[in-house]
């Protein structure tokens, strides 16, 4: 077994994960990519473990609302306008994510120039 290969094991094991029922009445094991608010919600961006190849780097937007003790739920998103809200909160969540590692990158090497 590949170095790579058993730490994207491990990186697994330690990630949150949920388990989907689709429509079909098949399940899909997903790791929770994060939870973050658009508009007055907050909602929860799930990647597929074993998809498709069809699926395959396609992630999953949620409503995510937990109950009085605490137990998450997750409904879909109907309403076109608001899939299109949280589909770009998402997308400048990941571009925020991409530039916060770009700067501390820079900072490491800033800091060896020294």
């Amino acid at each position: 077994m590949s170095e790579n290969y058993k730490n994207f094991e491990d990186d697994l094991e330690e990630q949150t994960t949920v388990t989907l029922t689709l429509d079909d009445g098949s399940e899909l094991e997903c790791i929770v990519l994060t939870i973050f608010p658009a508009g007055d919600n907050e909602y929860i961006a799930l990647l597929p473990i074993d998809g498709s190849e069809e699926e395959e780097g396609e992630v999953y937007l949620y409503r995510y609302e937990e109950d009085e003790d605490g137990n998450p739920d997750l409904s879909n998103i109907e309403d076109d306008d608001e899939y299109d809200l949280v589909a770009d909160a998402f997308d400048e969540l990941l571009d925020s994510e991409e530039y916060d590692e770009l700067v501390d990158e820079d900072d490491l090497f800033d800091e060896e120039d020294d």
